[in-house]
């Protein structure tokens, strides 16, 4: 049991052994040596799709086609043009499919919107968002250019999807700098701005940094901090830091605790809930798209080094 409602009844890898070893590890009943094995499975309803980028498409659709909901890694496409194509896919086969951006269950983010929304830090003018880890294997599938790797596609996807949710609007136009690694040529680094009709975003995406992570919402009256915004702890309260600016060091500042929660659970939990009850689904696939045409921008800006429309 992953979850309420939620059960783990399969796995599936294209080696049989690493499926019973994951299977056996994990307490998972079954183990499949493809993943067609997983989709001929009547007693499977939701497929969970972790494969490479350039693979989300493909086994989303063939899920859906086979009668599977589909909850699948981001991004859940290369590009905004072939994540539109899941649109129709969706509404045929009338199974959800839906992008596993678990931040977005989060509770502090909810919060964080909650408290922007209130006018808590005035009016919102500005989000800055920082994401890092160092990652050199050439193995990773984050490292190979071909199947979707990249900073972009994984640390500023999470960057932009946080900014949209508490602007609360889209981005109209990108401008980025990037860093591609001389070997791999993935972009290891990228420094953006979003250009929002109501502010900016800026953010920094990187694989080759020290781990480090931080989302600050500032206003006209205050800031929000976010000190764990991706990758929040699930055995330990998370926190906002809420400031109205009244001192330059921070000794202003009130500290808001969340209720611990684990959010890749809560985000399975949200998702069978919808298929459960045909309700709406909290990551749509309109909302999606819109996060991979603001990574399309970023990655033309990347390479024109001009403001590329969104």
């Amino acid at each position: 049991m992953l979850g309420k409602n939620v059960n783990v009844t399969a796995v599936g890898s294209r080696d049989l052994a690493k499926a019973e070893a994951f299977a056996k590890a994990l307490g998972i009943p079954k183990a499949y040596c493809s993943y067609q094995a997983i989709l001929d499975d009547p007693d499977i309803e939701v497929v969970y799709i972790p494969l490479p980028n350039h693979l989300h498409v493909e086994w989303s659709i063939k899920a859906a086609e086979a009668g599977k909901h589909v909850l699948c890694e981001k991004p859940i496409a290369m590009t905004a043009a072939e994540a539109e194509q899941l649109i129709a896919v969706q509404a045929r086969t009338g199974k959800m499919i839906q992008e596993a951006y678990m931040v977005l269950t989060n509770p502090q983010l909810i919060r964080a919107r909650e408290l922007v929304r209130e006018g808590r830090i005035g009016e919102l003018r500005t989000i800055q968002g920082a994401i890092s880890w160092t990652n050199t294997d050439p193995n990773d599938v984050r490292n190979k250019l071909e199947i979707g790797g990249g900073i972009t596609y994984d640390g500023g996807g999470y960057a932009i999807t946080t900014t949209r949710f508490i602007f609360e609007t889209e981005p109209t136009r990108a401008v980025a700098l990037g860093d591609f690694d001389p070997e791999l040529k993935v972009d290891r680094l990228v420094n953006a701005i979003l250009d929002f009709p109501n502010g900016q975003a800026n953010f920094l995406a990187c694989q080759c940094l020290a781990p480090y992570e931080r989302t600050v919402i500032c206003g006209t009256e205050g800031r929000i901090e976010i000190p764990t915004p991706y990758n929040a702890a699930g055995d330990a309260p998370n926190k906002l830091i809420i400031d109205d600016g009244s001192t330059y060091d921070g000794s202003s500042a009130v500290v808001e605790e969340m209720a611990v929660v684990d959010q890749y659970t809560l985000e399975a939990e949200l998702f069978s809930d919808a298929v459960r009850t045909d309700g709406p689904q909290l990551v749509p696939l309109e909302y999606t798209i819109n996060n991979m045409r603001a990574i399309d921008a970023v990655q033309r800006s990347m390479r024109s080094g001009a403001w590329e429309t969104v």
